[in-house]
């Protein structure tokens, strides 16, 4: 009998994780299952480079059907890539990227890792990859997990043997993974992680390979397969309905950041394992042939073993508490053991199956989602026992110490409540994801405590521990502190508890730019995390900007509301850039930190503590017409940004569209990916050519080569590639110099290439009619030139312009260039020609 996808990471069992979402609630089926879990002692680690790289199906199956403790070490936290559903990018993608990992692991049972590496963006090679992640540093990370997870076997996603040939961070991560593989057991590497963990070696390691890596279905069944295992991962799992593919797709469906919504398939599903480090087991059905998965793995546990086989055999599903007093007998041997890592794991295990036996319910709630250093905040509390068992609970202690209760009996099904003050200490640290708690590197994020190192989210600190004795011994139960209310919609609504500053502050805009000389009001918005709230704002600036007035008074009477205040600011008359941040004075502290809400409703809200930073940017810059109307596609920030210099942006729904509307803008521009995105274009790319052809400006940026909702993307032919150049420095040369892209209403140099960020652009076409005139060409290292980056063609009246290059990255960093480049490409058509000059496309 297998258990069920949500129960297969014990420790969660009846406890609120750090996303604070409703606990879970067992039912007698799905604590057998737990039970069963019990008896087997054996671990996989599954390594890849990125959230979405995982392979959900054999982690769902390890997890459930093998009934190993399985894990997913991602080494980064994807902050690199695209952002369907919302505007966050680099930092703020990886935390969201970061929860809906988390969210994938409880649907098909794994744990989440990770790593300090950074997701910079595409790279071609990992020699690219490792010196900018820093290779020894990751190589670290990667042997910290082995030994902190002790897992029996290893299984990497991608080939180490292929580099060049896919994504460098896949190549890398298997790279790492085969190094570490021996590493991990040599005292003599990484010497001072021995102090928190022991050394460890695992069994053996797979390549998980499959038919795309050989590059066709013809060519993997040719070829040699005798240090290959096929298993069958398409079991069926009578407790909950569903077939393991199916839990897999589930799982896979957590990535909603990037489009991965997934089907779920049933009946027979094999997955491809190749041995490349290790022995060879003779069983191919079991990867874990030869190693001993039961308890007598641990010295003293055969007792122990026997122990649970009993319980498990006698299992009472009418009374599931009948078992509670042979559990706290097995925990109690657990106890004697000398083995710190099986003891830790099973203890905590066997805790948790027997409060969810008793329906045991421990609860410490706040009267607000955060506090502040050196408050006083009121919880309440709540304990319960739903079983016959008799159980006292002995005390609840906070945080700090502090004691709330002593010595009450928790008899069947009587409800005790409590309240109590909570004193949040003035050296309490503010919650935040962990590694962005200090500035890193292009590849690497800095994490100075060893202990949070490659943890999915930063450990709560204000906690209630619930001790309970149980058949004479004492087990004691930590839970966070939560907040939860009655949504009038959603019911019981959880939030996570946070430590936050007294104030936070922000620019209501991440990136302000200046065209002229001319002076911006600028808000900065103040929003108080306690009551009172009484100082003063000024503004830090860049040398030459001027601001008026030089600081304002802020006062809030009321916790969680705002004050907004206006700031004039003049730019200097020449081009310039910097950064500009608020700083709240309140009494002797200075505070420069925004508080950054995301709040999407598969994901846990979170809070994130960063710099409070807005770039200003002088522009020498000029503009040609006025209306521009925006078809989104998979998200970005780009009709802001053109406000920003002074367009009029309408967006337009893709039902909107018809040529009465289309014919009110001077320039069209669908937004990234919407050709993938938005199915409604495929009945409305007529309406759009037409537009051109009357003598508007289409302005298509990049799209993917799969998936894609129209069969002619221009009107003349044109074909997509997965060109892309990686190098955010890449020498770019103009090839087209009278082109009017490049010379009207702003002169483009080559400086207008400086400063870009992550890349340079991407899925850039590779084939062209003569039509299209291409205006740049660049390449990274080693590669032939890429002239597909930037087209233009006349058509009829108009023009049409197709780009990979990547606006939606450069614009939220205010690069200069990017911006007078997109301004021309709105611009084009309506140039002046006079007799002494012609502008051609």
């Amino acid at each position: 009998m297998f258990r069920p996808y949500f129960f297969l990471i014990l420790t969660l069992f009846y406890c609120f994780s750090a996303q604070a979402q409703q606990p879970k609630k067992p039912t007698s089926s799905e604590i057998y299952q737990a039970i069963e879990k019990l008896n087997f002692l054996g671990s996989v680690l599954y390594l890849a480079a990125h959230p979405d790289d995982e392979n959900t199906r054999l982690i769902s199956h390890m997890a459930n059907a093998v009934k190993a403790r399985t894990a997913y070490l991602s080494l980064t936290r994807g902050d690199g890539g695209q952002n369907l559903i919302g505007p966050e990018l680099r930092e703020l993608l990886g935390v969201i990227r970061t929860q809906e990992l988390v969210a994938a692991r409880k649907i098909d049972g794994g744990e989440q890792l990770f790593t300090r590496a950074n997701d910079f963006g595409y790279s071609k090679h990992p020699d690219e990859t490792l010196a900018i992640w820093n290779k020894n540093e990751v190589l670290s990370d990667v042997v910290w997990a082995i030994r902190k997870f002790q897992p029996d076997v290893i299984i990497n996603r991608f080939d180490h043997r292929s580099p060049g040939t896919t994504h460098g961070h896949h190549t890398s991560s298997a790279m790492l993974s085969v190094e570490a593989f021996d590493m991990a057991a040599d005292k003599t590497k990484f010497p001072n992680q021995l102090k928190s963990v022991d050394v460890w070696q695992p069994r053996r390691e797979f390549f998980n390979t499959s038919w795309w890596f050989y590059g066709s279905k013809e060519k993997f069944d040719a070829a040699d397969k005798t240090n290959q295992f096929a298993i069958d991962v398409g079991a069926f799992y009578p407790a909950l309905g569903l077939s393991n593919p199916e839990i897999a797709a589930l799982s896979r469906s957590s990535h909603k950041s990037q489009g991965f919504g997934n089907t779920g398939t049933r009946g027979n599903d094999f997955e491809y394992l190749e041995l490349i480090k290790g022995d060879l087991p003779k069983d191919k059905n079991n990867i874990f042939e030869g190693i001993d998965t039961s308890w007598n793995r641990v010295k003293d546990g055969k007792p122990i073993g026997d122990l649970l086989h009993k319980i498990q055999e006698s299992y009472d599903f009418t009374n599931p508490s009948g078992s509670i007093p042979k559990l706290v007998e097995a925990y109690r041997l657990i106890q004697n053991l000398e083995s710190s890592h099986w003891k830790t794991i099973k203890s905590e295990d066997l805790k948790n199956i027997i409060a969810a036996c008793a329906g045991l319910y421990l609860e410490v709630a706040a009267e607000s989602n955060t506090a502040t250093p050196n408050s006083t905040i009121k919880l309440n509390l709540e304990a319960i026992n739903r079983s016959p068992q008799k159980m006292t609970l002995t005390s609840i202690v906070l945080s700090g110490g502090t004691m709330v209760k002593e010595n009450t009996d928790l008899k069947f099904n009587e409800s005790h409540r409590f309240n109590s003050p909570l004193n949040i200490p003035s050296d309490a640290s503010c919650s935040s994801p962990y590694w962005l708690n200090s500035k890193g590197t292009l590849g690497m994020y800095r994490v100075d405590d060893q202990r949070l190192n490659g943890l999915p989210e930063t450990p709560k600190t204000i906690t209630a521990t619930f001790n309970v004795l149980i058949n004479g011994e004492i087990l004691s139960y930590s839970r966070p502190v939560i907040y939860k209310i009655n949504d009038p919609v959603k019911g019981e609504y959880y939030k996570p508890f946070e430590i936050v500053p007294e104030v936070a502050a922000h620019i209501s805009e991440p990136v302000i730019i200046f065209a002229d000389e001319e002076s911006k009001d600028i808000q900065v918005v103040v929003k108080a995390y306690r009551n009172n709230l009484d100082g003063f704002v000024q503004l830090a600036h860049p040398r030459g900007w001027e601001i008026y007035p030089e600081k304002q008074n802020v006062n809030i009477l009321h916790k969680g509301e705002e004050q907004t205040l206006i700031f004039k600011v003049t730019p200097p008359k020449d081009q310039s850039e910097g950064l500009m941040t608020p700083m709240v004075h309140i009494g002797k502290e200075v505070y420069t930190k925004k508080l950054v809400e995301i709040n999407y409703g598969h994901i846990p809200f979170q809070l994130v503590l960063l710099p409070s930073e807005s770039k200003v940017v002088r522009l020498n810059i000029h503009k040609k017409g006025e209306n521009i109307g925006y078809i989104e596609g998979a998200g970005d920030v780009v009709p802001e940004s053109l406000r920003q210099i002074g367009y009029h942006v309408a967006i337009i729904k893709p039902e909107d569209i018809n040529a009465e509307t289309l014919s009110r803008f001077d320039a069209i521009v669908l937004g990234i990916r919407a050709y993938n995105t938005v199915d409604a274009l495929k009945f409305k790319q007529k309406l759009l050519f037409d537009f051109v052809e009357q003598g508007g400006n289409l302005i298509v940026q990049y799209n993917t080569t799969g998936g894609m909702v129209v069969d002619e993307l221009a009107p003349y032919p044109l074909e997509l590639s997965r060109d892309r150049v990686t190098d955010e420095n890449a020498e770019v040369t103009l090839l087209n110099t009278n082109s009017a892209l490049l010379n009207y209403p702003n002169k483009i140099t080559l400086n207008d290439f400086d400063g870009w960020v992550q890349e340079r652009g991407l899925y850039f076409p590779d084939k062209w009619s003569k039509e299209f005139t291409p205006v740049l060409s660049m390449h990274d290292q080693g590669e032939s030139p890429k002239k597909g980056s930037l087209l233009v063609a006349k058509y009829g009246k108009g023009h049409y312009i197709y780009t990979g290059l990547s606006f939606f990255r450069e614009f939220p960093e205010g690069v200069a260039g990017a911006y007078r480049l997109f301004a021309n490409m709105l611009s084009i058509g309506k140039e002046t020609i006079n007799s002494n000059q012609s502008l051609k496309n």
